[in-house]
């Protein structure tokens, strides 16, 4: 079968054979922003046309792709929710050259009654087996994170947190940008950020000292990046393991942003266990080996 991640901005397939490993892979840039007008099917098949070709016919999408601005709204499948309830909530899309089902995505509330929702995430945590087999948290970091609950083999809730769209706001957007120079994501400055965010005065007040530091000549313009991501991480990851203090959590990601997240997490209190992005190719093969594709 073929698994697509298809997110707003960047373009994942995977063909795994039958033995669920990993046989082929494509990256693109050509998401779901990047497909002009609405030509998902031709971008489809240009990108895993060779595999089509082999003999593929089994396709599954999760991800944006199946959102109001994709290709076909896949309404959300509230929690818990597993493979074989994801499987039986696919969606069906016409393709000439293969058979094209869409993951629903998930939705849910967080511990006050406010609602969530998520578009291919879902996929990824279920690719970890650690997580399928025993429960547990996972941490997806990126422009909403997403720190996702599991159980019994299902998702039982989960929460977002915009840590890196606020974070290229405030650098590219707000006075706190005009202070800041490229420099090192991690190392020193990141771990004080990472303290700041224990301090008492909240994150609007932390923010400011971003600022504050680099005029008084404390914090140097080429080091207030990684302070201000330490300090936005730092809140984040704090706020997510205060019912779970001391939890192992599983990062599923790029490898520089979750070696980040690991630091602050271990900084928390907290263990981490680093996953690569390949984690949705095995999570979509077990959905569609759940699937009903007659």
């Amino acid at each position: 079968m073929i698994g697509v991640d298809w997110g707003t901005t960047s373009f994942r397939a995977f063909r795994v054979g039958r033995d669920g490993n990993i046989r082929d892979r494509r990256a693109s840039p050509r998401g779901i922003m990047n497909v002009p007008d609405g030509r998902f099917g031709d971008t489809l098949r240009d990108e895993i046309g060779p595999w089509l070709a082999l003999g593929e016919d089994k396709v599954l999408l999760s991800g944006m792709i199946g959102s109001r601005q994709g290709w076909k709204e896949a309404p959300y499948l509230p929690c818990p929710a597993g493979p074989a309830e994801l499987a039986a909530a696919l969606v069906d899309i016409g393709f000439d050259w293969a058979k094209v089902k869409l993951v629903p995505g998930l939705c849910g509330t967080d511990e006050s009654g406010v609602a969530e929702v998520m578009r291919g995430e879902e996929a990824q945590v279920i690719g970890v087996p650690a997580l399928l087999r025993d429960g547990g948290i996972a941490c997806l970091p990126g422009t909403h994170s997403k720190w996702v609950r599991m159980e019994g083999g299902r998702i039982t809730g989960f929460t977002t947190h915009m840590t890196g769209e606020i974070f290229a706001a405030l650098r590219g957007h707000t006075i706190l940008g005009r202070m800041m120079r490229d420099g090192p994501a991690g190392g020193a400055p990141f771990d004080s950020g990472i303290a700041r965010s224990a301090e008492p005065g909240g994150l609007l007040h932390h923010l400011f000292g971003v600022r504050a530091l680099t005029l008084a000549d404390r914090l140097p313009e080429t080091e207030s990046p990684a302070y201000l991501s330490g300090i936005l991480i730092g809140h984040e990851v704090r706020a997510a393991l205060a019912r779970s203090p001391g939890a192992v959590v599983q990062l599923i990601g790029a490898p520089d942003l979750t070696a980040l997240y690991a630091r602050a997490i271990a900084v928390c209190g907290g263990y981490a266990e680093r996953h690569d992005g390949e984690a949705a190719a095995r999570g979509l093969a077990l959905i569609a080996g759940h699937a009903d594709w007659t």
